[in-house]
C-alpha cells in the first residue's frame, strides 16, 4: 500500500513539473543563430535544452564544413537529450543533455532542413517532442 501511494505522488509531481514547466518558452517566437566559419574551419553553435523547449530552435550552418556543436540542458531534474538522425547528410546523433556542455561533431553532406529533438517521453504523457521540444538544423550553400 505504501509502494503504490508513493508511486502515485511521484507520478502526480512529474505531472505537475511538466505542466508547469511547459510555458517557459514563448511558442511561436523562433530563435534563429547563424554559424560562421571561424578562422580553423570549423563552424561552432551551441544550442541549450530545457522546460520543453531548445534555444535556438534554429541553426543555421554551411555544407561540407565541419561542425562543432556544444549541447547542454539547463539545471533541473526532468532529463532530455537532443535527437538528429539524418544520416544521409552525416549528421546522425542521439545525445543526452547535462548541465555540463558537451560538444557533438559532424560535417553535413547535404543541403536540407533537418529537424532536431528531444526524444524522451514519460509513460502515458505527451514526448518531450510533442510538448514542443524541438527545432530545425538547416544546412545552406
Amino acid at each position: 500500500m505504501k509502494h503504490r501511494i508513493v508511486t502515485c505522488l511521484v507520478l502526480c509531481g512529474c505531472a505537475l513539473l511538466s505542466i508547469s514547466a511547459s510555458g517557459d518558452h514563448a511558442p511561436g517566437k523562433e530563435k534563429v543563430f547563424r554559424a560562421v566559419v571561424d578562422p580553423d574551419g570549423v563552424q561552432r553553435a551551441e544550442i541549450v535544452g530545457g522546460s520543453y523547449f531548445f534555444s535556438p530552435d534554429r541553426v543555421v550552418v554551411r555544407v561540407n564544413i565541419p561542425v562543432d556543436l556544444k549541447v547542454r540542458k539547463e539545471p533541473g531534474i526532468v532529463p532530455h537529450d537532443i535527437v538528429i538522425k539524418a544520416p544521409e547528410a552525416g549528421i546522425d546523433f542521439e545525445e543526452s543533455l547535462s548541465s555540463d556542455p558537451k560538444v557533438i561533431r559532424f560535417t553535413p553532406t547535404r543541403t536540407g532542413a533537418y529537424p532536431f529533438y528531444c526524444g524522451k517521453k514519460l509513460l502515458f504523457f505527451e514526448s518531450h517532442r510533442d510538448k514542443g521540444m524541438a527545432g530545425v538544423l538547416e544546412v545552406v550553400e
